[in-house]
C-alpha cells in the first residue's frame, strides 16, 4: 500500500464531490477516514467509486422544474460500524437539481432513533435558514 496513490486519488475525488458529483459524497466521507493507513479494502473501494464513475459519465444535472427548494433529510442511527455513531444526511434541490448536501457523522452519540432524527432535521433547518 506504500506505493498507492490514495491520498492522491481522494483529492480528485473531493473535487468532483464539490464540484460536480454530489451522489459520491457519501462514499467519500467513508473512504476519507482511512487516509492515515489505507489497506487493500479502502483501495479496492476507490476502485469500487472509479467503475461507478465510469458508469455514469454521461450523466448530467439540468435545471428546470417549477424552481421550488424542496429538503430531504435522513437518519441511520449507530450506522457507522467503526464507532456505532449516527449518520445525518440531507440534500436540497432546486428546480429538481442538488445545490446543498452533507453527509456527515452526528457530533453527539444518539441514544435512540428518534433522537438521531431530531439532531439531523437540527442540521438540515440550519442550512435551510
Amino acid at each position: 500500500m506504500v506505493n498507492v496513490p490514495y491520498s492522491s486519488v481522494f483529492g480528485s475525488f473531493m473535487y468532483l464531490m464539490v464540484c460536480t458529483r454530489p451522489d459520491i459524497a457519501q462514499v467519500v466521507s467513508v473512504v476519507s477516514r482511512y487516509l492515515a493507513c489505507p489497506g487493500r479494502r479502502h483501495w479496492e473501494a476507490v476502485k469500487w467509486i472509479f467503475r461507478y464513475l465510469k458508469g455514469i459519465i454521461n450523466a448530467h444535472l439540468e435545471f428546470g422544474g417549477n424552481g421550488i427548494l424542496t429538503g430531504y433529510v435522513d437518519s441511520d442511527f449507530g450506522g457507522d460500524l467503526d464507532k456505532r455513531w449516527s449518520l445525518t444526511d440531507y440534500v436540497f434541490t432546486l428546480g429538481g437539481c442538488a445545490i446543498s448536501w452533507k453527509s456527515t457523522l452526528q457530533s453527539t452519540i444518539a441514544l435512540s432513533s428518534t433522537e438521531a432524527d431530531y439532531m439531523a432535521i437540527t442540521e438540515a433547518i440550519k442550512e435551510a435558514i
